[in-house]
């Protein structure tokens, strides 16, 4: 786990790296923080299925930005990341419609809400741009670094 450093990639702890996936990894522990207090609440109301979609979507994004911060530089990984934090925002677009605009400018929750999911989105997709191919790095892993 300690970063593939081979030819044409400058390790998994270049400055630039760190600092988008604690970007990415912050949005997506936000973002799953957000759903969550949304959520919890309304866990009685037998009626609305978001809730407890809402809690299985937090849960598998925190797990995500966990894997994140401890995993080699896995592109699969931050494409899991871009896609989970971006089916909130089609989700919430899809639910609200025509009227997202304005339910977005009245809920400062939606508002801290899509700004993390796009944020992190923006993030995931900038580690994935970042990575070499998961083939790499897995090759890499499995000879011990020794192309270094």
């Amino acid at each position: 786990m300690s970063g593939v450093s081979g030819a044409g990639n400058a390790g998994r702890n270049v400055p630039t790296k760190r600092l988008v996936r604690a970007v990415a990894v912050q949005a997506a522990v936000i973002t799953a923080a957000i759903h969550v207090l949304w959520a919890w609440p309304r866990l009685p109301d037998a009626g609305d299925v978001r809730p407890y979609a809402f809690l299985l979507g937090g849960a598998f994004t925190v797990i995500v930005a966990v894997a994140t911060l401890r995993a080699d530089e896995y592109r699969r990984l931050y494409a899991l990341g871009a896609g989970t934090l971006s089916a909130f925002v089609v989700g919430y677009v899809g639910w609200h419609g025509a009227a997202t605009a304005s339910s977005i400018a009245t809920d400062p929750l939606a508002i801290v809400a899509v700004s993390a999911e796009v944020i992190g989105l923006v993030a995931f997709v900038a580690l994935y741009r970042l990575a070499p191919p998961t083939s790499v790095v897995v090759s890499e892993r499995r000879t011990g670094g020794e192309g270094e």
